[in-house]
């Protein structure tokens, strides 16, 4: 990694669990550093080759240097394979203890995190996110708007219910409310932490594609007004003048992209405004 002022001061903790080792590990090595304003980000329960990438690849824009504990051996290898392709600095700060203890004690190591209480934790944890997901779908039970942990918005047919299923498996409470032009959107999304909501948005030529396809879907006729080009095109000007006039909202952009995709860029939203918070003492 080409060096920097910026690259000596940002380390990212990659975990697969809660991260809290590797934090106090890096935080205690770095105190034998003198005169250096280092900041530390956790990226935590990273399960997939999807998010580690994302998170090299950031750590590469950012010039961070990535310390990480994951136990599966495929993922560990992965991290080594794209650091070097993306140019990152990493350290193992786990794995390879585990695994020398592993070569000491003549055995093999499980290589599972968390085992029991995790398997515990997690599972409940996604179960109610999901059944929190189903009773908030499509601006049902806007009282649990409060208790989300992200909202989402947005015009029909902008990935609302896929996300909030997507990001529900993972563990996070989502609740989505559908916006139309004609109807006011519940007073309980005024009420809420702004933070935690999530304004989608979508290319017209991408929405005039997946409403005409959900008409099919229905038997209903082509040429109806809910998928008609003129009428979509003005619920997006609207929308977007709707968002404009609430800035803290982020805009995610749907267009042509996978769920996983766009349910990364929330879940890093999320945790950089949350790193914010932790920083300013909130």
């Amino acid at each position: 990694m080409a060096m920097s002022d910026a690259s000596a001061k940002k380390v990212f903790i990659l975990a697969d669990g809660t991260g809290e080792t590797a934090e106090k590990v890096a935080q205690a090595a770095l105190t034998q550093f003198r005169g250096l304003e280092v900041s530390i980000e956790s990226f935590t329960k990273v399960r997939s080759k999807f998010e580690i990438r994302e998170i090299l690849h950031r750590a590469h824009k950012d010039y961070a240097m990535v310390i990480y504990t994951v136990i599966d051996p495929e993922h560990r290898d992965f991290i080594q394979q794209t650091a070097a392709e993306m140019d990152v600095e990493v350290a193992d700060l786990f794995g390879g203890l585990v695994v020398k203890m592993g070569s000491f004690f003549g055995t093999q190591p499980l290589f599972a995190t968390g085992i029991k209480h995790q398997l515990d934790a997690e599972y409940f944890r996604r179960i109610e996110s999901v059944e929190f997901a189903v009773k908030s779908d499509d601006g049902q039970s806007p009282q649990n708007l409060k208790r989300a942990d992200m909202v989402l918005i947005g015009l029909s047919r902008t990935s609302k219910t896929p996300l909030s299923m997507y990001l529900a498996h993972k563990g996070y409470r989502v609740a989505n409310v559908p916006l139309v032009p004609e109807i006011p959107p519940p007073k309980e999304l005024f009420e809420i932490d702004q933070e935690k909501i999530y304004a989608l948005i979508i290319d017209l030529n991408s929405l005039v594609r997946v409403r005409h396809q959900r008409l099919r879907q229905l038997g209903l006729p082509p040429d109806a007004e809910y998928a008609a080009r003129e009428n979509i095109a003005r619920e997006l000007r609207w929308v977007r003048e709707f968002y404009a006039r609430h800035p803290v909202w982020p805009v995610v952009d749907t267009s042509g992209r996978a769920v996983e995709e766009t349910a990364a860029e929330m879940v890093r939203i999320m945790k950089e405004r949350a790193a914010r918070q932790r920083r300013q003492g909130l």
